[in-house]
């Protein structure tokens, strides 16, 4: 099999990470002329795996393998009303085991893990890490999945101490014999984790996919010998030279076969026939780990035809609960689970990407890559560790799904207009990663029998939806109401919220069902202000889905404003016909307030009653077809008013803020004709 394949397209993409070139090799005789004597001893083929020809399952029974625990942890963030995430570990609904006793030697830690530097404060709410012992009461067991990076791998590292290797490795450039290209790389070597780092970086650095060997198996070899003089390959190559080179360095390794979700697959494949990858499980610590080095060398396209060096260091001494999300080896053992998989359950079970780990996700529910609608709806939780954006498609359009945050999660709510079988995708990215693109870090196949109709999500919603800490992070506070759709019967709605400091913002309506202009639809939302309070009334002028947009930046910021908080509001009443509000001129401050009248469609040959809060204002009038009414101001701080509208096609609201009787517009109304 071959690299996995990321999907690409637009700013919703897979994480590229720069493609890493091959760093300038040494030439072969300058490494051998300038390296110091080797201070590891090379064990030639004959003394491989310390007399034995292969790993026996009486080995792995020995205390190799690792179970499953599910851990509760402290807290568990719950999202949504109706559903929350179970509480523990769920790396698999079905995986449970009693102990983890042998998995690692704890007279044998290696390196010791390094402070997290992959936190981001938020605010003064920074989410810590739970330490290992308040995590695993006291014991560190290897089986659970927390969040923290450290347990992707089966044994701890530190990466950091692997720095001048792996520059060392990656540079090396033997092609005459594995045998030297081993020497040579393990003369930088301490141990026999830093000889599988060596000979893992070389492998990831050095050979690259072969494309067209894949495509014409007459014309490829996957000989240790053929790989290394031509510098490519498929899996069985990748896998047979790392077990050559590991056992000149007398590091006992095993080629292991099996089935992959890699590249092509898509969510409910059924496995069958011949296996499909190869990849490696090495000794070292007495115990046995995985790795892929096909997989951590780059990426294929999605026609196969070129390889790209894409560096992946997930795919190294890989956690086997997580190996197993995307490897399933043909003989059962090597799955180094307790219990073990069934073909049928890994075929079930969700692929968690990569950048699903490397994005600090903890878990997705439903865990099965195949899932079905209910009522013509299907519902996806995941949860995380800290703060992440997250992006979706389904059927390659960003539309039909209602995303929601949480502090610790996402809900994603998905409507397919159409019944049949639909791909979902979902992308996310820490918040406070600065990279425009999503990493996909999830894929189901979406089963729908049934299309719920009452349900329109307008195109132009943006997402998120509802209030959520990405709304707090942009200065709108204690949003109200807290949930992300608006039901209305009347057509009329309040939202509220406290903006931070100099916090300037406005907002738009949009609907795919209206005829009516931006200008028009934006005068069914009444903007007010109070200090820091801010309230925006919704007269909706007619029944349907709407997109209600909050755009916002500092004042002080040059910038342009961005959307900050959006609402579905959704009314069925087909009588609802609420007039826009009164056309509002830049006079209009923001701590000015308008009672009445509301409506900016105003009856003929009526009384109408004005009144106003203007705080600083020396003088107020109404103006109707050439005659003036001054407003008078009461004891209550209003300026109020009746005002007779015959006469005249407009009516216009006047202030003026000194004694020199400069007068400006502040709200203008018109009359009905008929």
């Amino acid at each position: 099999m071959f690299p996995t394949a990321q999907a690409e397209e637009g700013n919703v993409q897979a994480t590229v990470r720069q493609p890493r070139s091959t760093v300038a090799q040494a030439e072969e005789g300058n490494v051998q002329a300038t390296v110091r004597q080797p201070r590891s001893t090379v064990v030639t083929s004959e003394t491989r795996y310390y007399g034995h020809q292969s790993a026996t399952a009486s080995e792995l029974e020995r205390g190799n393998c690792i179970t499953l625990e599910i851990h509760p942890r402290q807290t568990t963030s719950q999202i949504g009303k109706e559903s929350s995430f179970n509480k523990g570990i769920r790396v698999f609904h079905n995986l449970r085991g009693h102990d983890n006793e042998g998995f690692q030697d704890e007279g044998d830690q290696g390196p010791s893990l390094p402070p997290s530097q992959d936190l981001h404060d938020y605010g003064e709410e920074r989410l810590s890490l739970p330490n290992k012992q308040d995590l695993y009461g006291g014991q560190e067991d290897l089986s659970a999945y927390p969040w923290d990076k450290s347990s992707l791998k089966s044994m701890p590292l530190d990466l950091q101490q692997f720095k001048k290797l792996d520059a060392y490795a990656s540079k090396v450039s033997v092609t005459r014999s594995v045998e030297d290209l081993v020497r040579v790389l393990l003369q930088e070597t301490y141990s026999d984790l830093e000889k599988i780092r060596a000979i893992w970086i070389w492998t990831c650095h050095h050979i690259e996919y072969d494309v067209k060997g894949y495509h014409d198996k007459a014309n490829r070899s996957c000989e240790p010998t053929d790989v290394l003089r031509s510098g490519k390959s498929v899996c069985a190559g990748y896998a047979g030279l790392f077990e050559q080179m590991c056992s000149i360095a007398g590091i006992q390794c095993k080629k292991l076969s099996g089935y992959s979700k890699g590249y092509a697959y898509k969510p409910g494949h059924v496995f069958e026939g011949e296996p499909d990858h190869a990849w490696n499980a090495v000794f070292l610590h007495g115990r046995w780990h995985l790795l892929d080095s096909t997989w951590g060398s780059g990426i294929v396209d999605d026609s196969c035809t070129k390889f790209t060096f894409r560096y992946d260091e997930f795919y190294f001494l890989t956690h086997p609960a997580l190996f197993i999300a995307d490897h399933f080896p043909e003989d059962h053992e090597w799955q180094l689970l307790k219990p073990r998989l069934t073909l049928q359950q890994f075929e079930c079970s969700i692929r968690c990407r990569p950048a699903f780990y490397s994005e600090g996700l903890i878990a997705a529910t439903p865990a099965t890559t195949v899932i079905h609608t209910e009522n013509g709806k299907a519902t996806i939780f995941v949860e995380t560790h800290s703060p992440a954006l997250f992006l979706f498609k389904l059927n390659e359009a960003k539309e039909n799904c209602l995303l929601t945050l949480q502090r610790n999660g996402m809900k994603l709510e998905v409507y397919p207009h159409q019944t049949g079988t639909h791909c979902l995708q979902i992308y996310a990215k820490h918040f406070h990663d600065k990279k425009e693109n999503y990493s996909l870090v999830l894929e189901y196949s979406l089963k729908c029998s049934a299309v719920d109709k009452s349900i329109s999500l307008p195109r132009d919603l943006i997402q998120p939806v509802g209030p959520s800490w990405l709304t707090e992070q942009a200065g709108i506070l204690k949003a109200l109401p807290p949930a992300p759709v608006i039901h209305t019967e009347d057509g009329r709605c309040v939202v509220t919220f406290i903006r931070t400091k100099d916090l300037d913002f406005f907002a738009t309506l949009k609907s795919d069902n209206s005829r009516l202009p931006e200008n028009t639809m934006r005068r069914h939302i009444w903007k007010t202000c109070r200090g820091n309070q801010a309230e925006l009334k919704i007269h909706l002028p007619h029944a349907g889905h709407f997109a209600l947009l909050i755009w916002a930046k500092k004042a002080s910021d040059p910038g342009h404003h961005q959307c900050a908080l959006s609402y579905l509001i959704s009314c069925p009443n087909k009588s609802v016909m609420w007039p826009v509000f009164p056309q509002s001129y830049t006079n209009w401050e923001d701590d000015y307030e308008l009672l009445a009248p509301l409506a900016g469609n105003l009856p003929a040959n009526c009384q109408v009653q004005f009144k106003l809060k203007l705080p600083g204002v020396f003088k107020a009038s109404v103006e109707c077809g050439g005659k003036t009414l001054s407003l008078t101001l009461s004891e209550t701080g209003f300026w109020e008013g009746a005002c007779n509208t015959s006469g005249g096609t407009t009516v216009t609201v006047r202030i003026s803020k000194d004694a020199n009787n400069s007068f400006w517009s502040l709200l203008e109304y018109e009359v009905e004709t008929h």
